[in-house]
Formats: C-alpha cells, sequence, structure tokens
C-alpha cells in the first residue's frame, strides 16, 4: 500500500509548531542551567570532606541522587503534577515540567560532575591553600573548571538527553511534541505531523551540541 504524504495540512499550522518549538527550547535552557546549578552544588557536598555535622547532607544528596537515577522521567514528572496536588501543592504543566527537568538533570550531573572533581590532583587543591584561597574560592577557580572540562562531554549528552522534555507534553505542556499531537488530532495526519517534529529535533540536538561544545572549548579550555 503506497502512503500519500500530505504535509499542506501540518505545515497551515504552523504557529502551533513554532510555539512547541519555543517552549522546547525554553524548557531545555531553563532545565539545563539550573539543572546544572543544582547538580555542581550537589557534586561539592558529596566530594568535598564537609566534617562529621555535614554527615546528613551527604546522606540527603546521595539519596537525591539514587532515587532519581533509579526512577523514569515520566513518574518524577506525574509525581510532580497529580501527586503533590494531593499534599495541597498544585502546580501549573509548565512549573511541573521545569522542575521535573531540574531536578532530573540535577541529579545526574552531579554524579558527572563529582568523577571531575575526584579526579583533580590533590597538588593542585594544596597549591590554592597555600596562596591562602578561601574553600569557595578554590573550588570556583581550581577545582571546579577543569573538573567540568574533564566531564563536559558526557555532561553534552547528558543535556542533549533533555530534549526529552518532549515528555512534559503528557501533562499538557504546550511543548514540540504536544504541538504535534495537538496538529495530527485536527488534521488526522499524524504520520506527517511526527516526520516534522522528529526533523526538527534532530536539528535543534544537533545545534545544541555544537553550541555546548563551543561554550566548552570557549570558557572551558581558554582557562
Amino acid at each position: 500500500m503506497l502512503i500519500q504524504l500530505d504535509f499542506s495540512a501540518v505545515l497551515s499550522s504552523w504557529p502551533l509548531l513554532v510555539r512547541g518549538l519555543a517552549w522546547t527550547i525554553g524548557l531545555t535552557i531553563v532545565g539545563t542551567v539550573l539543572g546544572l546549578l543544582l547538580g555542581t552544588a550537589c557534586a561539592w557536598a558529596r566530594a568535598r570532606n564537609l566534617g562529621p555535622r555535614a554527615a546528613p547532607l551527604r546522606w540527603a544528596v546521595a539519596a537525591y541522587v539514587e532515587l532519581v537515577r533509579n526512577t523514569p522521567f515520566i513518574v518524577q514528572l506525574f509525581f510532580l503534577f497529580f501527586g503533590l496536588p494531593a499534599l495541597g501543592l498544585k502546580l501549573s504543566p509548565e512549573v511541573a515540567s521545569v522542575l521535573a527537568m531540574v531536578i532530573n538533570l540535577g541529579a545526574y550531573s552531579a554524579e558527572i560532575i563529582r568523577a571531575g572533581i575526584e579526579a583533580t590532583p590533590r597538588g593542585q587543591i594544596e597549591a590554592a591553600q597555600s596562596l591562602a584561597l578561601t574553600p569557595g574560592q578554590t573550588f570556583r577557580r581550581v577545582v571546579l573548571p577543569p573538573a567540568l572540562l574533564k566531564v563536559w562531554p558526557a555532561m553534552v549528552s547528558q543535556i542533549i538527553v533533555m530534549l526529552g522534555s518532549a515528555v512534559c507534553g503528557q501533562i499538557s505542556t504546550p511543548e514540540l511534541s504536544y504541538a504535534a499531537n495537538l496538529i495530527s488530532s485536527n488534521t488526522f495526519r499524524a504520520f506527517e505531523a511526527f516526520i516534522l517534529a522528529t526533523l526538527v529535533y534532530l536539528v535543534l540536538s544537533m545545534l545544541t551540541r555544537r553550541l555546548l561544545m563551543w561554550v566548552g572549548a570557549r570558557f572551558l579550555v581558554g582557562r
């Protein structure tokens, strides 16, 4: 049986696709920035010896990382959107999506960054201490940049996975996959709608990878 492709009906709904693309890019940017900040803080808490008083913090971070890394993203998303209202906390689809993406990336990036931190030679830290740098300055200026440089390719691959924001369409967040599904329902052209969505995701992933590798080369290698 021959398939007669007709993209005209799908392309006529281009405002929905553009809006969905904008939401996908926005979710990815916000989720990436906040997720990396959260992951860096968690990696610092797990990799640094903060003394016996900080043991509960390390345990809490370890529990968070293991819980998130060993449960599906869609379950985390559904828990935030459908589960929290039972506790009296109702989130909009957009807020629940951002929060789920931040929590998810934070856990994965924490382990990636921790690997880079633990690979930092002890001599560099001792040299920073001999220059009377504070622990915070030592971490920001001496430990973190080379640690990120070591793990940046793995981090880029994990950030690309953040295009899993497509799952957020399951709770009516108006991102790209939600737009494609809506166009499919309106035009009965599911094949064409998701072909376009697939191509957009592919181009977006390639551009994102190139941009992130440029960022790593510009701001990490050059340090």
